[in-house]
Parts: C-alpha cells; sequence; structure tokens
C-alpha cells in the first residue's frame, strides 16, 4: 500500500476516481480503499474497470468500492456518471481527476471539442461543476487535477481552445490541455474555497501507463528537442530521465488528497509531494484562469 496514506484513516470518506481502470487511477482507487475511503471507480472501457475493481478486492480486504462507467469524450456520459455518483453518495470527500490523454492524433469528442482539450479539460471540468453540491456537502472537500509538467510545451489559446484555425500541434495541444487543468484548479479554489472545497493541480512525474500509447519513436525524438521539453526535463536525451512506477507516481496525488500539510491551502500547483513555486506563468494567472472558466461554462452549456 501506498506509504503516502499510513496510518490515515478514511473510513468516514467518499473518494471519486476518473481513470481508475489503469495506471495512476487504478494505483490511487486501490491506495485510497486500503486506506478505508468507498472509492468510486470511474472510467470508460466497463470491462477493464470490472477487472481493476475485482483487482483491489484481491488485495484489499473488505474494500468498498463502486464502478461508474465515465466516457469525458462525451458530456452526456459525464452529466449520466455525475448523476449516478450523486445517487450514490450524499457526499464527495475526494474528487480525483486522473484520467487523461496524450499527444493524440488530431480527433474531435463526440461534443467537437479538440480531444486533448476535451478530455483533459472539459470533461473533467464538468463532473466537477455536476459535482459540485456533493463536493460542499463533505464539509472540507478536495479536488485533485492531474496535470504534467507538459503544462510548459503551451499555453492555452482562449480564442481557438479547439484547434479551428490553426495547423494541429499533438506536443502543443497536449500542453494546453495540461496548462488548462492547472488554471481550472486556480479558479475552483478561488470559487470554491469558502465553502471548503479546495483545489490543486499535480504533477505526477514520468510514469511508466498506457498514457504514453500514441508516442511512437519519432514522437519521443521530437519531444526531446523541444527547447520547452528541455526547459522541463533539464535533460537533452528523453532517455535518461527517470520512469516511475504507477505507484511512485501516485504519491503525489494522494498527498494532495489527505495531507494536513496542505489545510488551508489551494490554487497551488504540488511535485513531489511538495508546494511547487517554479510554475509556467501563464498556468496560474488569475485572470486567464477566470476566462477559461468561463469559456468551459459556455463550451459545456451549448453542447
Amino acid at each position: 500500500m501506498n506509504a503516502i496514506l499510513d496510518g490515515i484513516d478514511l473510513s468516514d470518506r467518499v473518494c471519486v476516481v476518473t481513470g481508475a481502470s489503469s495506471g495512476l487511477g487504478r494505483e490511487s482507487a486501490r491506495a485510497l480503499a486500503g486506506a478505508g475511503a468507498h472509492v468510486v471507480l470511474a472510467a470508460r472501457n466497463g470491462d477493464a474497470l470490472r477487472k481493476a475493481d475485482a483487482r483491489i478486492h484481491e488485495g484489499v480486504d473488505g474494500a468498498r468500492t463502486t464502478t461508474v462507467q465515465l466516457d469525458l469524450t462525451s458530456l452526456a456520459s459525464v452529466r449520466a456518471a455525475a448523476a449516478t455518483i450523486a445517487q450514490l453518495v450524499p457526499a464527495v470527500h475526494v474528487l480525483m481527476n486522473n484520467a487523461g490523454v496524450m499527444f493524440t492524433p488530431f480527433g474531435r469528442t463526440e461534443n467537437g471539442f479538440e480531444i486533448q482539450f476535451g478530455t483533459n479539460h472539459l470533461g473533467h471540468f464538468e463532473l466537477t461543476r455536476m459535482l459540485l453540491p456533493q463536493l460542499e456537502a463533505a464539509d472540507g472537500a478536495r479536488i485533485v487535477n492531474l496535470s504534467s509538467e507538459g503544462h510548459r510545451l503551451a499555453d492555452i489559446d482562449l480564442d481557438d481552445p479547439n484547434w479551428e484555425r490553426r495547423d494541429y500541434d499533438k506536443f502543443r495541444a497536449y500542453g494546453a490541455a495540461k496548462t488548462a487543468n492547472v488554471l481550472h484548479a486556480v479558479e475552483l479554489d478561488r470559487r470554491m474555497s469558502g465553502s471548503g472545497v479546495r483545489a490543486f493541480a499535480v504533477h505526477p512525474g514520468m510514469v511508466a501507463t498506457k498514457l504514453a500509447r500514441h508516442m511512437t519513436r519519432d514522437d519521443v525524438a521530437a519531444v526531446a528537442e523541444l527547447p520547452e521539453q528541455r526547459e522541463v526535463s533539464g535533460e537533452r536525451e528523453f532517455s535518461k530521465l527517470e520512469v516511475l512506477t504507477p505507484e511512485q507516481g501516485a504519491a503525489t496525488q494522494l498527498w494532495a488528497a489527505v495531507s494536513r500539510e496542505i489545510d488551508g491551502t489551494g490554487g497551488v500547483y504540488l511535485a513531489d509531494c511538495t508546494i511547487r513555486s517554479d510554475v509556467a506563468p501563464y498556468a496560474i494567472d488569475a485572470e486567464r484562469a477566470r476566462r477559461l472558466w468561463q469559456l468551459s461554462e459556455r463550451l459545456c452549456d451549448q453542447a
């Protein structure tokens, strides 16, 4: 079990984890269940979700879990999942917006959004918005958005978030989506901290998961050559970067979910179980966070 949760009793808590069928999401769900939480596992692939749930029960005696189908590329699915969760539990103490895609070929979601922006940000934006009553009811909830040092690859173009007027660049589209995850946490915390809901953005490190399944050898070389990537890693050779296991990578998002060290704080960027100040300025700009929130509301409401 992840050492971050040693000695912590979550038996009175409900935790919702997206992307819980594999990788960081599954590891986070397993660790939270091991600490006694009722964990709602949400993911797109029903078969993989059932297997992940079974795996958690095999490793955690008395695990309390519920599975909910969630496809972040469909706002109808997001809203249905949120309604199901609201029927299941009166309060949500931790919402871990963990699911995501990376460096995908150009594509659009069911609602016409660019796939990385639509999946990584807008799907989670709408899920969070639909669950705000349950989060407020928890009297001290935390929202954990999985971002990445990849946010340094690009700011989000608030005038063309869905790449309708530009040539598509899957690396910068990913960077923009990860920037959106940070900005979402900044504005969420500003809006909700008065209700006891705090929000955080997390960089888990480079983790060996299926997230990189769309990367080819050429992609790896291309990313390594980007000036922004060398700023992120400090290494020119991509192969020299430390690759973490899912258990190691989940440490910071679990720390964000439960640590008393960050009581009274929010709207910040976390990595290596600490608050980081070396964030790209555009990713924590309060005015850009406000504008992204308004844009996201408009896009979701129109879809």
